[in-house]
């Protein structure tokens, strides 16, 4: 069975979407089968694919209100270990429909059981809300990784991330666990990131990630021409950063990938 990892942070622009392309790229690289859920409205990681969201006859929206089977959502993108649950500008509507939904809490999570065995790893790329879409994320994975930019106001708003977290835990998903802090955005050579780094890693002593993701032009550019960076430019910084990021994961879950050649190396 794979491991659902749900990024997660309600803060806009720290980097959620970009680690969530990325870091599902680079496992996929690894080759590690991959699949990738977009559930945030403004489809960003479905474009930033290289998928034409009305070009797709279902998507996650059609799962979460019309049941449709996740299986018959799954659309292939240029990576052979990378696949896509692509979202749709409908999904903005989604969390009215689901709220007479029995059990509504727990909708994606029944979905994704039924592709779960197909998969190493699915990434799940939540809104920037803390709304019933990434309360169903958080109930359907077994752990949230939290992108953390290093800018001013880092820690804001993310005790109240946490404070979800626990709510998930006591009354929906028991197991839910953090899989690490992530450093996005980071400048070495200014003293406000390292400020934040530090005061990060203060807040959440070891669950803050090894790898840091830099700020990296390349990085930035990759979403506008539908590619991973890794594809757009594997030599970038920020194909490098994620490609450490998906090695470290992939150790942190070694109990499940024991023969995999990176875990050895």
């Amino acid at each position: 069975m794979g491991k659902v990892i749900s990024i997660a942070n309600q803060k806009g622009g720290v980097g959620k979407t970009t680690s969530a392309i990325n870091l599902a790229a680079s496992l996929a690289a690894i080759e590690h089968s991959t699949l990738i859920i977009d559930i945030d409205p403004q489809n960003n990681t479905t474009s930033g694919l290289g998928i034409e969201s009305k070009s797709v006859e279902n998507s996650i929206y059609e799962v979460m209100v019309d049941g449709v089977n996740m299986s018959e959502t799954i659309c292939k993108t240029e990576l052979d270990f990378l696949d896509l649950v692509p979202s749709h500008i409908n999904l903005v509507g989604a969390e009215i429909e689901m709220v007479d939904r029995n059990q509504r809490e727990r909708i994606l999570a029944k979905a994704v059981e039924e592709v779960k065995g197909d998969y190493d790893f699915i990434i799940i790329d939540c809104p920037p809300s803390l709304g019933l879409l990434t309360i169903n994320s958080l109930t359907a994975s077994d752990s949230v990784l939290i992108p953390v930019q290093c800018e001013y106001f880092a820690l804001e708003g993310l005790g109240q991330l946490l404070n979800t977290i626990k709510i998930v835990r006591q009354h929906m998903n028991p197991d839910l666990d953090i899989e690490g802090v992530l450093l996005t955005m980071y400048d070495s050579r200014t003293r406000l990131s390292n400020q934040v780094a530090d005061e990060v890693k203060r807040y959440f002593d070891d669950r803050v990630f090894k790898s840091v993701i830099s700020r990296n032009v390349r990085l930035a550019e990759a979403p506008s021409f539908g590619k991973p960076a890794i594809l757009y430019d594997a030599s970038s910084v920020g194909a490098k950063n994620y490609l450490s990021l998906a090695r470290e994961i992939i150790q942190q879950n070694k109990k499940m990938f024991k023969d995999s050649p990176v875990v050895a190396e």
